[in-house]
């Protein structure tokens, strides 16, 4: 057997194409476009092409994207004071406040203070408690929705499937365990400490591993036949000077047991941002 790859880019210029036919519509209802702003602190390289391909993307979906880069030295109390305007700002309905934040930022903090109808990250404890209860409104984190998209792109049978998320993190784990039970799925998480990984990991018919560490779910880890949606961002420095991206979950070896599987890059990375932007577009119609 060998897996269907799931073409994250593809399904990305989808929603994109969703989003943007959703913004045209919205310009013409009401006379203006959503407005996504992002905060960029420091100078890290990683973070400014990221913060940049976002402001980029909104772009190119006719939303107005706006980038604010803050030096390293910015207080605590600065940042803070820059999202209340954001908050008040009646042109801004998506605030993005790029982390990692500098060492003397208590980063938990700062997106606690983001209005949650304006979290399009969906980290704020009222849209993680809406999702947690089942209840409608939440804003929900782009990545675990931009999987979910590749789970039906894959044809995933969820109702009454044994799914399985290897880590645990607010960002992905949980709400993706959220996200999976909301659809009727049986769900296991496991982590890097739970015992005989590998068994948990065989019984899942669906098996999402955000757990970030290179290639640490093996082949002979998956089912045959599981739909494996590979969330892992492993960037590796190579002998000759350049990088490599790696996943959580030995592609090679996958491939030969899964029924579909996304692969790294060009699986759940080009989906994070699509989802944000559709994030944006759905704050912005409830506002």
């Amino acid at each position: 057997m060998t897996a269907r790859i799931l073409d994250g880019k593809a399904l990305a210029e989808t929603v994109r194409a969703e989003v943007r036919a959703g913004v045209e519509q919205l310009r013409e209802r009401t006379g203006r476009v959503p407005g996504l702003d992002v905060v960029l602190v420091g100078d890290d390289p990683a973070s400014a092409i990221y913060t940049r391909s976002k402001e980029k993307a909104c772009s190119e979906v006719g939303m107005r994207g706006k980038l604010h880069v803050l030096p390293a030295s910015t207080s605590e109390a600065d940042l803070r004071a820059l999202v209340r305007r954001l908050n008040e700002d009646p042109e801004v309905d998506g605030i993005l406040v790029q982390l990692p934040l500098p060492a003397h930022i208590d980063a938990q903090r700062v997106l606690d203070g983001i209005d949650p109808g304006k979290d399009v990250d969906g980290f704020h404890p009222v849209n993680a408690g809406l999702l947690l209860l089942g209840r409608p409104g939440a804003l929900v984190a782009c990545t675990p929705s931009g999987c979910m998209r590749l789970l039906a792109l894959a044809g995933a049978r969820l109702e009454g499937a044994s799914a399985v998320v290897v880590g645990r993190s607010n960002i992905v784990g949980k709400p993706m365990a959220q996200l999976l039970l909301a659809a009727n799925a049986t769900v296991t998480m496991a982590h890097s400490r739970t015992r005989d990984l590998p068994a948990v990991c065989r019984q899942a018919d669906v098996l999402v591993a955000a757990v970030g560490k290179k290639e640490m779910i093996r082949g002979d880890w998956i089912k045959p036949g599981a739909v494996v949606i590979d969330v892992g961002t492993n960037r590796v420095t190579l002998p000759d000077g350049k990088t490599k991206l790696y996943g959580d979950v030995a592609f090679d070896e996958a491939r030969q047991v899964a029924g579909a599987i996304s692969p790294v890059p060009g699986g759940v990375g080009p989906m994070t941002i699509a989802m944000l932007l559709s994030n944006t577009l759905e704050a912005a119609r409830r506002r």
